[in-house]
């Protein structure tokens, strides 16, 4: 709903209360148990107090002198003036369901390699593009989630894309019939080498079944870093079926650690994890992911309870940002 007045917000009140008190919103999904991160969205006790009590006082309206200005619509490109765009060839909406994933390449026609400081997409529709992820060789470069504060990496960092790379859109589209969309990616090259390289780990596992019925069901997959990495950030990706993922780390003197655990997976919210502070791993930490699902009839997001899930149907996917 749209929040910019006082008669749009008010009707909402006893929605907005329940949503703050039962921590639905604003939507953090990370069990705070485990590491610190710089986009926490969660609301501090006193703010949720203050929403409450504006609520159960009849949600009055104030004085409207004391009303901000709305901030204004932002029209350039967060990351300043790129150095290239690449788009997607227009696209033209079906009526495929609740939801439509389509994937696209794209050319950068890169005569050499570049070093990327600062990345961005911009949806061409917004009333129609759900999530973004823009990947190369397999690397995610970039996503888009509606609400998300976009984050660029630490000074002094940049990631490496390969002369004549291919771009892989993979958009998720909500319902939209006959709409069209041509979604973006910007780019912002280095002027020099940087001082550290943007890498990732990718964790996952092709090979899982997943019962019919199943309400906990279990899947992992491990890697063992061959270098010292300073991390970053965490993503985590899960369909419909996915419940919690943990992202554990065993060093090599043996002991573990909780890296972050998604207590409530939602496959609406993919949230990108920002360590506070990066996190170091030296080499030969064992990293494990582990993801469960719910493929029961209690899972009112289950398409179908009575099938057998493998890859096709669900994902199982973990990155890891470090440099």
């Amino acid at each position: 709903m749209s929040l910019t007045t006082y008669k749009e917000v008010r009707p909402w009140a006893k929605a907005i209360l329940a949503a703050v008190l039962t921590r639905k919103m604003p939507p953090w999904h990370a069990d705070p148990h485990y590491g610190t991160f710089q986009n926490d969205s969660r609301l501090s006790d006193s703010e949720i107090e203050t929403i409450a009590t504006w609520a159960r006082n009849g949600a009055p309206e104030g004085n409207p002198k004391d009303l901000p200005p709305l901030p204004p619509l932002r029209t350039g490109w967060q990351i300043g003036k790129p150095d290239a765009i690449y788009s997607i060839d227009e696209f033209t909406l079906g009526s495929n369901g609740p939801e439509d994933q389509q994937t696209f390449t794209v050319d950068t026609n890169l005569k050499e390699p570049k070093w990327v400081e600062a990345l961005e997409i911009r949806p061409g529709n917004p009333k129609v593009v759900h999530h973004v992820q823009v990947a190369i060789d397999g690397r995610i470069l970039a996503t888009f989630l509606p609400g998300t504060k976009l984050l660029p990496p630490p000074s002094g960092t940049a990631v490496l894309i390969p002369a004549g790379a291919k771009l892989h859109f993979t958009i998720h589209y909500a319902p939209g019939k006959d709409e069209k969309d041509k979604t973006s990616i910007a780019m912002r090259f280095a002027r020099q080498a940087p001082q550290r390289e943007l890498r990732q780990i990718h964790l996952t596992n092709n090979t899982f079944s997943i019962p019919p019925n199943a309400e906990k069901h279990t899947v992992t997959s491990q890697t063992t870093l061959n270098e010292d990495a300073d991390v970053l950030s965490y993503l985590g990706l899960m369909g419909y079926r996915g419940r919690t993922m943990r992202f554990d780390a065993t060093y090599p003197d043996g002991h573990n650690e909780i890296l972050l655990e998604i207590r409530d997976y939602d496959v609406q919210w993919q949230t990108r994890y920002v360590n506070a502070k990066p996190v170091r791993l030296p080499r030969g930490t064992r990293i494990t992911l582990t993801a469960t699902y719910d493929n029961s009839a209690n899972n009112p997001s289950n398409p179908d309870p009575s099938k057998t899930i493998g890859p096709k149907e669900e994902k199982m996917d973990g990155w890891i940002e470090f440099y």
